[in-house]
């Protein structure tokens, strides 16, 4: 299936839903450190719910390591400045779905190493800068599995 991949997240609630997120959709959780938390923060566990133990969690010391040894089939990240709509994509399985920390996004230098097909975007009213973290996975997150189908689901 697909890979959420969380680049340096610094809000243990937002990480936990998307733990809980991972756990319902059969998607796989990566997250690149640093982390802004610990993964026993009260706050995550209480986000998560029990669904810490459902959801599949990786950690990584930068987004290297995590392409090195997942080798995902394509990496598509996620920003404000993406020039692709999340719409437009023709989702694969294996592919990586990458989501920047929530007060920052992610670093031009990420972006930069990426092709602009590989930039997506999710749109906004003009003014506004951006959705919560993990909204913005959700959108993604079942976009991508809405066009398999919703594979594994019921």
């Amino acid at each position: 299936m697909f890979h959420i991949v969380l680049f340096q997240p610094e809000i243990p609630p937002n990480t936990g839903n998307v733990m809980r997120l991972a756990a319902n959709t059969g998607m796989r959780l990566h997250l690149i450190e640093p982390l802004g938390f610990r993964l026993e923060d009260k706050e995550l566990r209480r986000a998560g719910l029990d669904y810490r133990e459902w959801a599949e969690v990786q950690t990584y010391p930068d987004l290297e390591d995590f392409m090195g040894r997942i080798r995902p089939h394509r990496l598509l990240a996620f920003s404000t400045r993406g020039a692709q709509l999340y719409t437009e994509v023709s989702y694969r399985p294996d592919d990586a779905l990458l989501f920047g920390p929530e007060t920052r996004g992610l670093p031009a230098e990420v972006l930069a190493r990426l092709p602009p097909e590989q930039r997506v975007r999710l749109p906004l009213r003009p003014n506004n800068r951006s959705l919560n973290l993990s909204n913005a996975v959700a959108v993604a997150v079942y976009e991508a599995w809405r066009q398999h189908g919703f594979a594994g689901g019921e």
